[in-house]
């Protein structure tokens, strides 16, 4: 019994030394730091709301021009600037009829019909030859709805990444200068992503399509479209050898 007892307390006093070894174990330097990066990058989908309405040709209610119509001259318009059919979708769907719902048909003759279309575009320099090419007494409105990148997610990757790599360089020339040097790294956090999505203002259709028309042709724009800037923050600890 006595032996055990010993073995026990030589056990206890072990762990115990260890414990305050461990206690006493100095604490590990590091260095924490910020870092950033930004990047512009100029879209390549580029979403255009494109809204017609139906309108009559007088004042007396006489030679309606039909949503059809010129959905059809839009659906022209898009084949001939090659683009495809498919990026040309409907959003919505309107009537105007103060009447509509009290039980006038849509056939009615007061009835007006809006339609509202999504067009995606990778450029905007074909935009002035489409809207030209529909009646502008039929376009009711035209605005850019969003815009993004199609690899906006590797790019986004990429900011982080040289977010990191500045922090390292700042925390590598700080510590340069006590003739100190990183050790390894202890944390990161993501402080903080672009966020790149703001209003758009709607085009002045009218003004623009009355100058579109005062030349012979419509011409290609080459202005580029604004670009996106993706932007990363980090936190990171270093530790010091």
């Amino acid at each position: 019994m006595k032996k055990v007892m010993l073995v026990l307390a030589g056990l206890l006093l072990t762990v115990s030394t260890w414990a305050q070894q461990t206690d006493n174990k100095p604490p590990v330097k590091k260095i924490e730091v910020n870092g950033s990066a930004e990047m512009e990058i100029t879209p390549d989908e580029i979403y255009l709301s494109i809204t017609l309405k139906e309108y009559y040709q007088s004042k007396n209610k006489t030679n309606k021009v039909d949503i059809s119509t010129l959905e059809k001259q839009l659906q022209q318009a898009v084949a001939n600037a090659g683009i495809p059919k498919e990026n040309l979708t409907i959003e919505n769907v309107f009537g105007f009829n103060p009447d509509w719902w009290r039980g006038k048909k849509k056939n009615d003759p007061d009835f007006l019909a809006e339609k509202r279309y999504r067009l995606k575009l990778n450029k905007l320099d074909k935009t002035n030859i489409i809207l030209a090419a529909v009646d502008e007494e039929g376009i009711s409105n035209v605005n850019i709805s969003s815009y993004t990148h199609s690899k906006m997610e590797e790019y986004r990757k990429e900011v982080k990444m040289k977010a990191i790599q500045a922090a390292k360089a700042k925390a590598t020339y700080l510590l340069g200068a006590i003739d100190e040097s990183i050790a390894g790294i202890l944390e990161v956090q993501d402080i903080n992503t672009d966020n790149y999505s703001d209003a758009v203002r709607p085009i002045q259709v009218n003004a623009y399509m009355a100058q579109a028309r005062m030349t012979t042709e419509a011409a290609e724009s080459d202005i580029d479209f604004k670009t996106i800037k993706i932007r990363a923050e980090v936190r990171t600890v270093f530790s010091i050898k």
